[in-house]
């Protein structure tokens, strides 16, 4: 079995970069702390450090051990604070990895009724690329993740993906980039300068069918994994970018600009991924029950949405 004191010595002298500054921390004597270290080596059979100069640096099987020693003192701390609390301000916990690719708006959106529960939550977002959420998802450090696509089927992870709606894609633009295109929609995206999501986001290969099947040629002049940044470079005006059209909206709001036009011939699709097959979580519960009740409950296949300014 896993020894917790020796697994806090060795994150100790990681976190501190030595084990002489660890072991003013710990109250310890060099010595003790360094024959501590090496019985926690010999336990687990590999070394965790390497001698750099005066400094101690992690190695590979080091590394991997101090990422679970970051979560499980990040865990031990929350317990810690949520038991010295009296018993009618403790808050349930509840972890949600928010895939980079989903829009900030819709993970607000898909998210906002989890405060509303009658059982007050603590709500804790992590924000990573899928697969390394999906990672914390099956050792049960994350309760779900929110992602614009099922779980791929190449991942070797026991989950399961509940759908929480689809909506159409829009194109906005900062108002002077929208003044110069013109034209109806989508012929204006033609020689546009376009903003498009990175290789890790469902939506960015049929984007690419779309505009090929509509012989619209734009010019490419930004790819982003993080859909914030996008946006924030739309907002300049450094180019045409997409959107959920469940999200025109806020989005218009929130970065001042405008809809050159939607199409529903593109979907964006939505998931809650859970370790459970039938959704029991009161919190998971609610997030899928507001997705369907009012933020896609509304969607519908339409026609392109012609340009309006």
């Amino acid at each position: 079995m896993l020894n917790y004191r020796h697994l806090h010595y060795f994150w100790s002298v990681a976190k501190s970069g030595g084990i002489t500054r660890a072991s003013e921390r710990l109250h310890l004597t060099p010595q003790t702390l360094s024959g501590q270290l090496s019985q926690f080596e010999q336990q687990l059979g590999t070394p965790l450090f390497r001698r750099a100069g005066r400094r101690m640096e992690l190695t590979e099987s080091g590394q991997l051990a101090m990422s679970y020693a970051e979560e499980i003192f990040q865990v031990g701390a929350e317990l810690e604070e949520m038991l010295r609390r009296r018993p009618e301000e403790r808050l349930l916990p509840f972890r949600v990895g928010i895939a980079d690719a989903v829009p900030k708006t819709i993970a607000h959106r898909l998210l906002s009724p989890v405060l509303r529960l009658p059982e007050p939550v603590r709500l804790i977002c992590r924000e990573d690329r899928l697969d390394r959420l999906l990672a914390q998802l099956a050792i049960h450090h994350l309760d779900m993740v929110l992602a614009d696509r099922p779980i791929p089927p190449n991942m070797d992870v026991k989950g399961h993906s509940h759908p929480l709606g689809q909506c159409g894609v829009a194109f906005l633009a900062e108002p002077t980039l929208a003044e110069k295109l013109g034209g109806a929609f989508p012929a204006n995206l033609n020689d546009a300068p376009l903003l498009i999501p990175g290789e890790d986001s469902a939506l960015r290969t049929p984007l690419l069918r779309w505009l090929e099947r509509q012989n619209i040629h734009p010019r490419i002049v930004g790819e982003f994994d993080d859909s914030a940044l996008m946006k924030a470079f739309g907002h300049t005006g450094s180019g045409v970018f997409p959107a959920p059209s469940a999200s025109v909206g806020e989005v218009e709001r929130q970065h001042g600009t405008l809809s050159l036009g939607q199409t529903d011939d593109i979907q964006e699709r939505f998931f809650a991924i859970s370790v459970e097959r039938f959704l029991t979580h009161p919190a998971v519960v609610a997030v899928s029950t507001g997705a369907r009740r009012g933020l896609f409950d509304g969607e519908r296949g339409s026609d392109e949405t012609p340009l309006a300014l």
